[in-house]
């Protein structure tokens, strides 16, 4: 059985992955099924990084950076996000822990040796900032959770702060919420019961005998968590991999 089953994505994605007009530098499954609480219904978030020829950065039109689609891959609809190896590198090294964890992500599409490199500079990137990353996309969670109710939102803000709290304290990028419940002291009791509800349906609210001002509580207790592991974080304030990441991306662009 291979990791995207046992996450439990069954569509055929290579196929979708390989309609791309400009080569795919990797694909990785995000989302709900990298965090370990996809729903029946989720989507398959696929995210990853293309390569424009070098013609496309010189000239006068702007380049197509960023592309996004939605496919259909056996039934399962696909929104596939993928960036120019030079903006994701970019990103990267603006403390984006969200384009870390596709970088990292163990659900596999498409790789390469390029991918296997770029991953291997991974912990060269890792700063004491992307706390911020962490507690921005929790606070912005948590602020949709309280306008919907959904579990969606809840089970984000929780695994956003999770990870921003293990990445802080290990040196380590850790984004599937059921590792995070059995590796982080803080995490709540709550989260196997929250991840099963929210398996039979993506938008599905919680349940009346929800504790709000128990998770309200919970929440609090894991920002003030993330506050005292960036304080006393071995993780530098400035990334390290600037230079070897500026080499690989022309030597790849060249090439």
């Amino acid at each position: 059985m291979t990791a995207l089953r046992r996450a439990g994505v069954h569509a055929d994605l290579s196929a979708v992955t390989a309609e791309e007009p400009h080569p795919l530098v990797f694909a990785t499954v995000s989302g709900a099924h990298l965090y370990g609480f996809p729903s029946r219904d989720s989507d398959v978030d696929l995210r990853g990084a293309h390569l424009l020829p070098a013609a496309d950065l010189v000239g006068l039109r702007e380049p197509e950076e960023t592309r996004t689609a939605m496919r259909d891959a056996d039934g399962t609809e696909l929104d596939l996000v993928t960036h120019d190896l030079r903006k994701f590198v970019r990103l990267l090294l603006r403390r984006n822990g969200y384009v870390l964890e596709q970088l990292l992500s163990p659900l596999v599409v498409r790789t390469g040796e390029t991918h296997r490199e770029l991953a291997s500079h991974a912990p060269g990137v890792l700063t004491s900032h992307h706390a911020h990353h962490y507690r921005g996309f929790a606070t912005t969670q948590w602020r949709l959770f309280g306008r919907t109710g959904e579990l969606k939102p809840l089970l984000y803000t929780y695994r956003a702060l999770l990870t921003g709290i293990h990445l802080l304290r290990s040196g380590r990028v850790e984004a599937h919420l059921p590792t995070l419940h059995g590796e982080v002291a803080e995490a709540p009791g709550r989260l196997p019961e929250l991840i099963a509800a929210k398996e039979a349906a993506e938008h599905g609210v919680v349940e009346a005998g929800l504790d709000t001002e128990a998770v309200r509580s919970e929440v609090e207790h894991l920002h003030t968590a993330l506050d005292a592991a960036q304080a006393a974080t071995r993780l530098p304030g400035q990334p390290s991999a600037g230079a070897a990441l500026h080499d690989l991306l022309v030597r790849v662009r060249l090439g």
